[in-house]
């Protein structure tokens, strides 16, 4: 496993310089925090690639220490949890980590989760990367279709000369189909027009 940042956060000051020792002579850069928020604050200034929090640590909890985390910036999160604790791990289940060490430490165990969070944390983000990849997409087809739609409404044209027309413009403006397509759809009286027929018209006889 190549050397990382790595962030621990444990009230417990033998087990969190424990960690320490391990971590630093396995060649890994260790920033060590006594509870959540500390640990916050650390990775405010750091860049740490992988975080190992506590579950249960006073001012902050690693579950909550975990949350905000990820949401600042996502990385790879192990939690430290003690035999007994099943309530805590199950609630602890429904947040964005890759494993769970039990204490006490295996040097073994810790190296091998690790390396498992980093690979779960990286298909995690590639498979994100991939849907939003694919939703973008979509969004953007059904944008253009709005755009040929109302071309095809409003000039008469076919489906291929609509696409034609969009095409065109996008290259004389030098903008992105996908903006022009924009600006045709969402202009002002874009899709068709309401179907009057029934209540403006009296009814044929």
């Amino acid at each position: 496993m190549k050397s990382l940042h790595v962030l621990i956060a444990e009230d417990e000051s033998l087990i969190r310089l424990g960690l320490k020792c391990i971590l630093e002579e396995a060649g890994h850069t260790v920033y060590a925090a006594e509870d959540g928020q500390a640990a916050l604050d650390l990775a405010e200034r750091r860049t740490p690639d992988i975080a190992i929090l506590d579950i249960r640590m006073p001012r902050m909890d690693g579950m909550e220490a975990a949350r905000r985390l990820y949401e600042r910036s996502p990385i790879p999160i192990l939690f430290l949890t003690a035999y007994g604790e099943r309530a805590l791990v199950e609630q602890a289940a429904r947040l964005p980590i890759q494993g769970y060490l039990v204490k006490p430490l295996r040097e073994a165990e810790l190296f091998a989760m690790m390396e498992v969070a980093m690979g779960r944390f990286e298909e995690q983000q590639r498979t994100a990367r991939v849907a939003a990849d694919a939703s973008a997409a979509l969004a953007e087809q059904r944008t253009i279709q709005r755009a040929k739609g109302r071309l095809m409404q409003q000039e008469g044209l076919s489906e291929l000369a609509a696409r034609d027309r969009l095409e065109e413009r996008a290259r004389s403006e030098r903008r992105s189909l996908l903006e022009v397509a924009e600006e045709i759809a969402g202009a002002p009286g874009a899709g068709p027009s309401p179907d009057r027929s029934s209540s403006n018209n009296p009814p044929r006889r």
